[in-house]
């Protein structure tokens, strides 16, 4: 004789299982968490203030948009 199995709790745990396999395929096509894009955002940010506050003029960025 097998063992009892209440079909109601199968099913919700499979259901469980196909979702953390999906969420485990989102992570590795997008990858990167909050923290890392956010980062990567203020460095990016940090970096153009830095290049903008060693401009010798304001007239620079005119000539750079023609």
């Amino acid at each position: 004789m097998g063992e009892i199995v209440n079909l109601r709790a199968a099913r919700k745990a499979k259901a469980r299982f196909d979702k953390e396999q999906l969420a485990e395929q989102n992570r590795r096509k997008f990858g990167r968490t909050r923290a890392e894009r956010e980062h990567d955002e203020k460095t990016s940010v940090l970096a153009t203030r830095k290049l903008d506050s060693h401009r010798l003029n304001k007239d620079d960025d005119r000539d750079a948009e023609t």
